[in-house]
C-alpha cells in the first residue's frame, strides 16, 4: 500500500487520498509494533496517532517509508534526526489547533470565574455560596508566547481583560507584544498581578519544573490556573502546596503524564484541581483543518521524483505555518 493511516482523517481527506493512491485503515495497529512492522513493510507514508513514538528502531523496519503525518502538535514523539537521516518527511498539522486550544483555554478561565454554573449543571440545587466574578475588568497573566497565546490574548482584549504576559524566550521590548497588545511584566510581577494565568508554553527538558515554589510564592491570593503545556512544567508539590493554602483558588490543565495524579503524588484527591484528557484540540473544525493539510503534504511528499542528481528526496519537516491556523481544508 502506499499509504497506511493509524490516525482517522476525515472522510473527505482520505476518499481525495484514495483516488491518488492505495490507502488502509488500520487504527488497531497503533499498538502493537509488532503487527505493524510486519503491515507496513513496503508502506510509503503512515499516519501516527499522537501516542504511537517514531523511533530509529521503528524506522528500521520501515524501508520504503517516505513520510510521516501527525494530526497533532508536539515533535517529543518523533525521532527528527533519524527521519532526516533516512530521508522521511515528517508532516505535522501544528497550527490546525490553535484556536480549538485558545477557545478551550478561554472556556476554562470563564467557568472557573463562575463555578457554580458547572455545580448547578450537576443537579446540585444549592451549587454553591461563592459569588461568582467577572472576566470583564480582570487581569490574566499570559504565561508563553505560543500561538495558541496570540489568538488568546485577542479573545481577552475583546472582553475588557487586561492582559499582561511573560515568555522566557521573548524579550520585554519585542514588537510582538505591543501588536498583541499585552503589556510585558517580569515572571514574578505576572503571577503576583494577575487574577488569573494561562499557561501555554512550550515544554523542553531545561523548563521542567518551571512552575516551582519560588514562582508560586508571587502568587495573588485566590488566583485561577488554566493549562496546555505538558504537566512537566509543574512541581506537583508546589502546585498542591498553592492549591491547598489559597493562594491558587482553582486549576484546570488539559491533559497530563503518568503519574501526575498517581498513588504518591501530591496533587490527588485535590477538589480544586481539574485535568481534562487532552480536550483542547479536539473540535470539529481543528480535525478538519489537520486533516486536509496532512492529506495534502503527505501526497505531495511520495509524489515527488528524486532529483537526477541526488539518490533520494530530500527530507523536510514540514509543520503548519507558525502563528497561522491551517487554512488548507478544501480539495484540490
Amino acid at each position: 500500500m502506499d499509504i497506511l493511516l493509524l490516525d482517522a482523517l476525515i472522510p473527505e481527506a482520505m476518499a481525495w487520498l484514495e483516488t491518488r493512491h492505495s490507502v488502509e485503515y488500520r487504527p488497531e495497529l497503533a499498538d502493537d509494533l509488532v503487527a505493524l512492522r510486519k503491515a507496513a513493510y513496503k508502506t510509503r507514508a503512515i499516519v501516527f496517532p499522537q501516542q504511537t513514538v517514531v523511533t530509529r528502531e521503528l524506522l528500521d523496519f520501515l524501508p520504503m517509508l517516505k513520510a510521516v503525518g501527525r494530526l497533532q502538535a508536539g515533535t517529543d514523539n518523533t525521532s527528527l534526526e533519524a527521519c532526516n537521516e533516512r530521508g522521511v518527511t515528517v508532516v505535522q498539522a501544528s497550527s490546525a489547533h490553535v484556536r480549538s486550544n485558545a477557545e478551550y483555554l478561554l472556556s476554562s478561565l470563564l467557568l472557573l470565574y463562575r463555578r457554580g454554573v458547572v455545580s448547578a449543571l450537576m443537579g446540585r440545587r444549592h451549587p454553591t455560596t461563592q459569588v461568582g466574578r467577572e472576566l470583564h475588568g480582570s487581569t490574566v497573566g499570559i504565561l508563553g508566547l505560543a500561538p495558541t497565546a496570540r489568538i488568546l490574548a485577542g479573545m481577552l482584549t475583546g472582553l475588557g481583560v487586561r492582559v499582561i504576559g511573560y515568555d522566557p524566550a521573548v524579550h520585554h521590548t519585542a514588537p510582538i507584544w505591543d501588536l498583541l497588545k499585552v503589556q510585558p511584566v517580569s515572571l514574578p510581577d505576572l503571577v503576583g498581578q494577575a487574577d488569573a494565568v494561562s499557561v501555554q508554553m512550550p515544554y523542553a527538558a531545561r523548563f521542567r519544573g518551571f512552575v516551582n515554589d519560588k514562582l508560586l510564592a508571587s502568587c495573588k491570593h485566590g488566583q485561577l490556573w488554566v493549562g496546555i503545556s505538558r504537566s512537566e512544567l509543574f512541581d506537583q508539590r508546589a502546585l498542591a502546596a498553592a492549591l491547598c493554602d489559597g493562594r491558587m483558588e482553582a486549576c484546570i490543565l488539559d491533559g497530563a503524564e503518568a503519574g501526575f495524579q498517581g498513588e504518591t503524588s501530591p496533587l490527588k484527591g485535590l477538589k480544586n484541581l481539574f485535568v481534562t484528557p487532552r480536550l483542547s484540540s479536539h473540535t470539529r473544525e481543528a480535525r478538519l483543518r489537520a486533516s486536509w493539510f496532512v492529506a495534502h503534504r503527505i501526497h505531495e511528499a511520495i509524489s515527488l521524483q528524486p532529483d537526477s542528481e541526488s539518490p533520494f528526496i530530500k527530507p523536510i519537516y514540514v509543520p503548519a505555518p507558525a502563528g497561522l491556523e491551517c487554512q488548507d481544508v478544501a480539495p484540490r
